[in-house]
């Protein structure tokens, strides 16, 4: 039996963080890398944009408040950030029950579109909005217009909300509509909901700002002149122990640039405060790995044919080696050889087509004029890729100067054949061990709390379609211990769901040992296009049930449609192997009965799921390398929505994307924060390590973990599955 070991044991946003994967980002001093809280001015926006690709991780601390941000330059034209705000005096709630002794967080995202970009006369202008799915304690909205000359980049702006406080100019949309003259003090739901109808509304101010690049190219000093004049501002309307007072509203501060991973800031604001601040950054584009990959066999001038004996089962284990086609085949009928495989080792499919086709061209006998390499996917046929042999071998001899390996592929659907396979390179189980990190950031009991476990994992394949698979999770470090979404909770209020996801505490913290999933998975395709899969077992941590998933995905098109549909029941924390068979069970029958509804959890003893998915990967060139999903259907809750995930790709293979969930709950059924929402980063293992490889590390989080809008956690989506039918995944890109 033959086994292969994966051992991936890494810390993914450690290693990105690290200055040996951080790329040179200093190429220009004046470009501001965030406004709120980065490296632009202290305390108003500016109208630059970063260059596309910018990821900023920063914090500024005071007596007054805590800001952490993340930045992130989506587009060209769009910069999103994502931000909490603690307030060092003020508890979170006064019911110690529900928040203990964690300090008031707010929670905040905020984007901004470039209008104008710079030019020889005009300010690069932005539009942008802060706070737009918070509780308003922070929002506000601006137009910003920067323009550099020479060692001193100037910035003018107009505020609304937070930055226009003061009121020191006369809001002109008022002009239009007297709605426009006052903000609205509440906001929508319970937090965290869109909340557009404060826009451009109430006090508005004019703000500005000189940023100066001096000699001494890391230092750059700051004056900035901003629009509020914080009498609204939190501690001041939540009485806090030391009042926010503004002395002036002229802010000065210096910034020292560290070297091309960060920044170094102090300030000192309203006449009165000192600010401390620092900031980590890269660009998602510019990450370039160090690969110590093996050289591709046989250079040129040895593609010709060398022997017409030929060894077709060490080629297939050279082809596996080298070109990273695992599980394949090789077989040859008439002056076609044919390998089928699944790529597991190089994300630009062109590579191993290169690596694949030079093994096979060396080897084949003169008779042979094509190549055809067949991807596969557990069992499943996705794309073939045709080569001509001539072409092939005239490009990679450079016999042409014209001649390219990429004009010798062509592309189509896997024909079914009958050819004779003559040899086979077969690994019917693997196993690994992956790290695991679940987390929720800016929650009422801990800013953070975080599990940090490892899943034990392996999978034996009965045929080539057939897969019985499991995994055992251990947890090792938690602080989930304070996550009191458990025994009498304080934060339920009603039973609008079962509690699908917040017993998590249950599950990990008191069971740190756990039978993580155990299912079999019979993967078939029954027509050209369509694919399908069938499973049933303990699906994931919380569920077991059984299920079934279609996606009709054509070849080579922007678009696929999927649906899937799942019988499901929760399963008892305190068991590897059982499930709840009532819908309420009590947490101490001793003490408490029916009476008492606090005792009592509501739980999924027998539940349906299932959605059904278009995935669409649009061709505008602004939106780029984006991919749009939306779901629609039944959550595990018993709630009825859909789910909207938008995720972006950069050159480094490196995804980021948002999420968010609206169903039938109102924002009081679901709980704080209105509705299910997130966010997540997806990095290649190859940008990490020094070798070549197909797998990802997800890093995602949740600002809060609430039951409505939850969806099943799938070991198998079709549509990764089946990432070489159009890849987004593993996107190709030019050989030679």
């Amino acid at each position: 039996m033959n086994t292969r070991s994966t051992l991936s044991f890494v810390t993914p946003l450690c290693l990105l963080l690290s200055g040996a994967a951080w790329s040179d980002t200093s190429a220009d001093w004046k470009v501001s890398q965030s406004d709120f809280g980065g490296t632009g001015l202290m305390q108003t926006p500016t109208g630059r944009m970063t260059k596309e690709g910018e990821f900023n991780v920063g914090l500024t601390m005071s007596n007054d408040y805590q800001h952490y941000m993340v930045s992130l330059q989506l587009m060209e034209w769009l910069e999103t950030t994502l931000h909490y705000t603690r307030v060092p005096d003020v508890p979170f709630s006064s019911d110690a029950s529900y928040s203990g002794d964690n300090l008031y967080t707010d929670r905040g995202v905020d984007f901004k579109i470039r209008l104008l970009e710079e030019g020889y006369y005009l300010p690069e202008t932005s539009i942008g909005v802060r706070d737009f799915s918070g509780t308003g304690l922070f929002d506000g909205e601006y137009i910003a217009a920067t323009k550099r000359f020479g060692s001193l980049d100037f910035t003018l702006g107009f505020g609304w909300g937070y930055l226009g406080q003061s009121g020191s100019a006369s809001n002109p949309a008022c002009k239009l509509s007297d709605s426009y003259c006052t903000r609205p003090s509440d906001y929508n739901g319970s937090g965290g909901e869109f909340d557009a109808q404060r826009w451009f509304k109430g006090p508005s101010a004019l703000f500005g700002g000189i940023e100066y690049q001096t000699p001494y190219e890391p230092l750059r000093l700051k004056v900035e002149y901003e629009g509020n004049d914080y009498s609204e501002d939190f501690p001041n309307t939540r009485n806090a122990s030391k009042p926010m007072v503004q002395s002036t509203p002229w802010n000065f501060g210096v910034n020292y640039r560290l070297g091309d991973w960060g920044d170094a800031k102090l300030s000192y604001q309203r006449g009165n405060t000192v600010v401390f601040g620092f900031n980590l950054y890269t660009n998602f584009n510019e990450i370039k790995p160090n690969w110590r990959d093996e050289d591709k066999l046989y250079s040129q001038g040895q593609l010709r044919p060398t022997v017409n004996d030929t060894d077709w089962q060490q080629v297939a284990e050279q082809i596996e080696k080298n070109a990273g086609y695992s599980n394949n085949s090789i077989s040859v009928d008439k002056d076609v050889v044919t390998l089928k495989g699944e790529q597991v080792k190089y994300r630009d499919r062109e590579q191993a087509v290169d690596r694949a086709a030079t093994i096979l061209t060396h080897h084949a006998n003169e008779s042979i004029q094509v190549i055809q390499i067949v991807e596969q996917k557990n069992g499943m046929d996705l794309t073939q890729t045709s080569v001509d042999r001539k072409a092939f071998v005239d490009a990679s001899d450079y016999q042409s100067p014209d001649a390219k390996i990429a004009d010798s592929l062509s592309y189509s659907e896997p024909e079914q054949s009958s050819k004779v396979r003559v040899a086979t390179s077969k690994n019917n189980w693997d196993y690994g061990i992956d790290p695991v990190l679940q987390q929720s950031i800016g929650g009422p009991e801990s800013f953070y709390l975080y599990s940090i476990g490892l899943s034990a994992k392996s999978n034996y394949w009965l045929t080539d379609n057939l897969e019985l698979g499991g995994s055992l999770y251990f947890n090792l470090v938690d602080n989930y211990d304070k996550f009191n979404y458990v025994e009498n909770s304080p934060h339920v209020r009603n039973y609008s769901t079962p509690r699908v996801r917040t017993m998590f505490r249950a599950y990990v913290d008191d069971n740190p040992v756990r039978l993580q999933n155990l299912q079999l998975t019979w993967f078939e395709q029954p027509m050209e296009e369509v694919y399908t899969q069938m499973y049933g077992g303990y699906l994931e941590m919380m569920f077991a049930g059984v299920g079934s998933e279609v996606l009709y995905r054509p070849l080579n098109t922007n678009w696929a449609l999927g649906v899937d549909f799942n019988v499901v029941s929760q399963r008892d924390p305190d068991s590897w192997f059982g499930v709840y068979q009532d819908d309420y069970f009590f947490y101490d029958e001793a003490k408490c009965d029916a009476r008492i509804p606090s005792c009592q959890a509501y739980v999924l003893s027998r539940g349906t799921t299932g959605h059904v998915t278009g995935y669409y990967m649009p061709s505008w060139s602004f939106l780029d390398s984006t991919l749009i999903k939306v779901s629609a259907g039944k959550f595990l809750g018993g709630d009825v929505g859909a789910r909207v995930d938008v995720s972006k790709q950069f050159d480094t293979g490196i995804i980021v994307g948002v999420y968010a969930t609206k169903t039938d709950l109102t924002a009081e059924e679901y709980g704080e924060g209105s509705y299910n929402k997130g966010f997540y980063i997806s990095i290649p293992f190859d940008i990490l390590t020094v070798k070549p490889s197909t797998n990802r590390a997800v890093i995602s989080w949740e600002p809060l973990t609430r039951d409505g809008g939850q969806m099943l956690r799938k070991k198998h989506s079709l549509f990764d599955e089946t990432d070489a039918r159009s890849p987004w995944f593993q996107r190709p890109s030019s050989i030679n």
